[in-house]
């Protein structure tokens, strides 16, 4: 885990500057059965793109708030990473995509019984938004409501 005393001066800077929002209580859902019944579904701010999709933006003010629908059959290592932070060492998801879009570990667990079965779709954000007021009112209720569609019990969220 990377300490702020760790970081270049300028990301420092802006993490003790930076107006944390805090959320509390956190809302969430209780879970009313077993995981080894439930469809599970990946969101991730890792800034994964299928190839040939629009990368995320990198100029937009604030942060890109929009999302990609991630297919649940795709071929995770050829995910495109188009994560804008520089504040942490990408070398990990280069090696390895299922670091922050572990879809190869969900079909190993519902193939062993251990979840009831993989979503079709699942969603990557970009991280690293400092303005995220557009994507709580405009893209979360959109990803929830595809969530919800393809009928997810449990999102695994995975923040980059």
């Amino acid at each position: 885990m990377v300490r702020i005393r760790d970081l270049k001066l300028s990301l420092r800077a802006f993490m003790r500057t930076y107006p944390w929002r805090v959320i509390n209580p956190v809302p969430m859902t209780e879970l009313t059965r077993p995981v080894a019944d439930c469809r599970v579904a990946v969101v991730s701010s890792a800034g994964l793109v299928v190839p040939g999709e629009p990368p995320f933006d990198p100029e937009v003010r604030g942060g890109d708030f929009s999302y990609r629908v991630i297919p649940a059959g795709v071929d995770i290592q050829r995910l495109e990473e188009h994560h804008r932070s520089d504040a942490f060492d990408h070398s990990g998801i280069e090696t390895d995509r299922n670091m922050a879009m572990p879809l190869d570990r969900l079909h190993e667990m519902a193939a062993a019984g251990q979840i009831g079965s993989v979503a079709p779709r699942h969603i990557s954000l970009m991280g690293s938004i400092t303005a995220p007021g557009r994507l709580v009112k405009r893209s979360l209720p959109e990803v929830a409501d595809l969530l919800v569609s393809d009928q997810v019990d449990v999102a695994l969220m995975i923040p980059v």
